[in-house]
C-alpha cells in the first residue's frame, strides 16, 4: 500500500529550549542547498604545493569533485579513474588501480612531488588490498610521495571522516628533521591574518611561522617537520596533531575559533606559555575590538541575526558571545549537530535564550522553510543567507582567517557593511571562497 509522505518545514527546525545535545534532529533524507562556498577535500588537497589528486570511484561520486577542480581552475592537478558496474565483478581492482595511476602519472608533463590518492567505499566492499597497491606504486615511482586518502562517507560516523583522514595522510608525508625555532599553523584551509595577535606574538619572539595554506613549495611543506609546535584551530586536525606528537615529537596547541575577549586572552597566554615567552600587552587591541563590536550593535540594533555552521566551527559560541556580551538579537542558528566545543555555549543559550530557533541545513524538509516575519535579517554565513533569502550577509567560511582581537574588530566591520549593503545571493553558488566558477 502506498503511503503519502507529507513534508513539513517544522521538522527541520526546533526551538533551542527543546533541542538535545548533540543531535537536535532525527536522521532523514538529506537536501544539499546551492550554497557552495564551503571547502571540501579537493580544495584542501590543492593547498599542498606541487601535488596531484587522483579520485577512484563511480561517475556519480566523481561529478562533485570534478566540478570542484574545474571551478578552481585546477584540472591540470586532478585526475580520475572511473569505476563502472562491470568492474565490480570482472576486474582485478588492485591491478586496475596500479595500472591506472601508472598511466596517469606517465602522461603528466612532469611527475608531481606528491600524489593524493582517494579510494572510495566500493574498495572496502570489494576487499581491495590497498597495502599491496601502495607498495607497488611506491616501487614504480620512488620520487613520488603517496598520500592514502579516502572519499568514503559510508563509514564516517564510525571511523575517521574523509576530511580528518586527508589531513592525517598529508601530514604523514613529513619525515623526521632536526628541530628549528619555528612554529606550524596547520589543519586549516585559510591562512591566519598576518596582523592577528597570535602571528605577531610568535614572530616577535623570533619564531618562523609556516602556515599550511600559505606554503609555496613542497620543500617548504616538508620543512614543517622541523617545527617544534603545531598550532591549529580546525577540529578536523585533532587526529593528525596527536600522531605528529608521537611520530615527530611535535607538541601541539588547539585553539578553537573564539570571539570571546576573555578566551582570546587565555589562548594568547597558552601560546606564550608553550613557547616559554612573555605575553605582550594587547589591552589596546582588546579595547578596540570591544568598541568595534559595540558600534556594530548600535547600528544593527535589534535586527534578527542568523548564524550557520559554515561561518565558524563554533556557531553556538558565536551566538552566545554576540548575545550575552553585546546584546545582539540572535534569531536562528543553522546547524545539524552540536560539537563538544560548543556544548557549554549551547547549554547556556538553551537556558537563557530560549527563543532562538535551530534549523537543519541538510534535512530534506528545510527546502520548504521560509521566515514568515518578513523583516530584515542579517546572516552570518552563506547557508543562513540562502535559507532566509536575505541579501544582507557576511560572506566567508570557516572563520575567514580572522583571529583574536583584530579578528573580532574586522568581524564587526564586516557585519556593519553587510547590514548596510545588499549582496547578490548568486555569488554563494560558487565553490570555495574567492574561487572562480565554470558555471
Amino acid at each position: 500500500m502506498l503511503k503519502q509522505i507529507n513534508f513539513t518545514p517544522s521538522r527541520a527546525f526546533i526551538s533551542i529550549k527543546d533541542a538535545a545535545f548533540p543531535s537536535p534532529f532525527r536522521h532523514a533524507p538529506e537536501f544539499s542547498p546551492p550554497a557552495r562556498g564551503t571547502w571540501n577535500i579537493v580544495h584542501t588537497g590543492m593547498l599542498l604545493p606541487e601535488s596531484h589528486q587522483i579520485y577512484i570511484c563511480a561517475a556519480a561520486c566523481l561529478r562533485g569533485v570534478i566540478l570542484t577542480a574545474a571551478e578552481m581552475g585546477a584540472m591540470d592537478r586532478f585526475s580520475t579513474l572511473e569505476v563502472r558496474e562491470a568492474d565490480l565483478t570482472s576486474r582485478d581492482h588492485e591491478t586496475f588501480i596500479i595500472e591506472g595511476i601508472t598511466h596517469i602519472l606517465n602522461e603528466l608533463p612532469k611527475l608531481p612531488r606528491a600524489v593524493l590518492v582517494f579510494t572510495a567505499c566500493v574498495h572496502h566492499f570489494l576487499g581491495t588490498n590497498l597495502k599491496y597497491v601502495y607498495k607497488k606504486l611506491r616501487e614504480r615511482f620512488p620520487s613520488v610521495d603517496f598520500a592514502e586518502c579516502v572519499m568514503d562517507p559510508i563509514r564516517q560516523t564510525k571511523s575517521l571522516t574523509p576530511e580528518e583522514r586527508e589531513r592525517r595522510e598529508i601530514f604523514r608525508l613529513l619525515r623526521p628533521m632536526q628541530k628549528k625555532r619555528q612554529v606550524n599553523i596547520a589543519g586549516g584551509n585559510l591562512a591566519i591574518d598576518d596582523d592577528s595577535e597570535i602571528i605577531r606574538l610568535i614572530k616577535n619572539a623570533g619564531y618562523k611561522i609556516l602556515d599550511f595554506p600559505d606554503l609555496k613549495s613542497y620543500d617548504e611543506f616538508l620543512d614543517m617537520a622541523a617545527s617544534a609546535v603545531n598550532i591549529y584551530q580546525h577540529p578536523f586536525f585533532h587526529v593528525a596533531a596527536e600522531e605528529l606528537k608521537e611520530r615527530l615529537s611535535q607538541d601541539f596547541c588547539y585553539l578553537p575559533q573564539t570571539h570571546d575577549l576573555n578566551e582570546i586572552e587565555r589562548q594568547l597566554q597558552d601560546i606564550a606559555e608553550l613557547l616559554n615567552i612573555a605575553t605582550p600587552d594587547f589591552s589596546c587591541e582588546r579595547q578596540a575590538a570591544y568598541q568595534a563590536m559595540t558600534k556594530a550593535k548600535e547600528q544593527i540594533g535589534d535586527t534578527p541575526v542568523a548564524i550557520d555552521l559554515t561561518f565558524t566551527h563554533r556557531p553556538f559560541h558565536l551566538a552566545k558571545t554576540l548575545s550575552e556580551t553585546y546584546g545582539f538579537n540572535i534569531a536562528y542558528i543553522f546547524a545539524d549537530v552540536i560539537t563538544p566545543d560548543d556544548k557549554e555555549d549551547f547549554l547556556w543559550l538553551k537556558s537563557n535564550r530560549e527563543n532562538i530557533r535551530i534549523a537543519s541545513v541538510k534535512h530534506a524538509d528545510i527546502r520548504l522553510f521560509a521566515d514568515t516575519e518578513n523583516e530584515k535579517i542579517l546572516a552570518l554565513g552563506q547557508k543562513a543567507a540562502y535559507f532566509l533569502n536575505t541579501p544582507y550577509f557576511v560572506n566567508f567560511v570557516e572563520g575567514g582567517g580572522l583571529w583574536g582581537y583584530t579578528g573580532v574588530k574586522k568581524l564587526a566591520e564586516l557585519m556593519i557593511d553587510a547590514f548596510n549593503n545588499e549582496k547578490d545571493l548568486r555569488i554563494i553558488e560558487k565553490k570555495a571562497w574567492s574561487a572562480p566558477s565554470c558555471l
